[in-house]
């Protein structure tokens, strides 16, 4: 949400617009799906709008996110967090058929009506205000609560009359937020094609990714989970760890994949293809509910 504040602070909407710039795409710096799409600005700019939002199909990976809504009072495009969303709502939130398109935080704003909005606003753009629960040291969770106060740039469709929204194909958005995000993206689910970042030929849709947020919460613990390089993910559809698990280039996950280690220390998985199953390896002998194993 500082963008705005950062464009009129420092002179530089002004000098873009100097220099004759009208449109601007902006992004997370962390989606590597988020490139410059010609057709997509041709599209922004024969429509006239001041601001359009991409936005892609809600899946169950993306229900704590944030989802795009018209406000009851007057039809206005608005951006719902789920930080700014009651207890009580949080079912209705997290509702993917309910809700069903979500920001992938890729904006297109025009750069004049930018500046028309914010000289007849005193110079910023009134944005909500989101409080986020933190710790002082996000890298120990019993260190001092904090609340962290912020604004989400994309919150600004709610400011341009005409601004406009479009759905997007899936591979736009591939952020890297955490680690499950980091080792789906190193999987062969993806492919760089083009320089772009996109489903791997054959995966319609990303699994949905559930690492232990505890084991995985640092780059650090990925690292020490995949010495031997990453698994197969192409033919997954849901794939759980909870403990902490070094795996193998040749595992290979198949469907919905639970992986379970209670025991309190790094214990390796072999290599092998993982079917439809549910594997404890918390003791000496592996344990298998459904599904089947085939080891390598």
């Amino acid at each position: 949400g500082d963008l705005y504040a950062a464009l009129e602070g420092s002179g530089t909407l002004d000098k873009l617009l100097a220099d004759g710039i009208k449109y601007m795409f902006v992004s997370n710096s962390d989606n590597l799906g988020a490139v410059m799409d010609l057709t997509l600005l041709t599209h922004f700019a024969e429509s006239d709008s001041p601001f359009m939002m991409e936005c892609a199909d809600r899946t169950v990976n993306d229900k704590k996110g944030g989802h795009l809504a018209v406000r009851n009072a007057d039809s206005q495009l608005i951006l719902r967090e789920a930080a700014m969303c009651p207890d009580e709502d949080e079912d209705e939130f997290q509702d993917i058929s309910k809700h069903k398109f979500f920001n992938t935080n890729n904006l297109w704003i025009r750069l004049d009506k930018l500046r028309e909005y914010m000289d007849s606003h005193d110079g910023i753009i009134p944005l909500p205000m989101i409080s986020n629960k933190k710790t002082v040291n996000p890298k120990d969770e019993s260190s001092t609560p904090v609340f962290q106060l912020e604004t989400a740039m994309g919150a600004a469709i709610e400011c341009f009359t005409g601004a406009s929204a479009i759905v997007v194909p899936r591979d736009r958005f591939a952020p890297v937020k955490k680690c499950s995000d980091l080792l789906l993206l190193r999987s062969d689910a993806y492919a760089v094609v083009d320089g772009k970042i996109v489903l791997a030929e054959g995966v319609d849709s990303a699994p949905q990714m559930g690492l232990d947020s505890k084991k995985y919460k640092l780059v650090q613990s990925l690292e020490k989970a995949c010495p031997n390089g990453t698994p197969s993910l192409a033919e997954t559809t849901k794939f759980t760890v909870k403990g902490f698990v070094e795996f193998d280039a040749g595992n290979k996950f198949v469907g919905e994949v639970k992986i379970v280690n209670g025991s309190g220390v790094t214990k390796a998985l072999p290599p092998g293809t993982y079917d439809g199953c549910t594997v404890d390896i918390s003791a000496n002998a592996i344990s298998v509910t459904g599904g089947t194993i085939t080891f390598c």
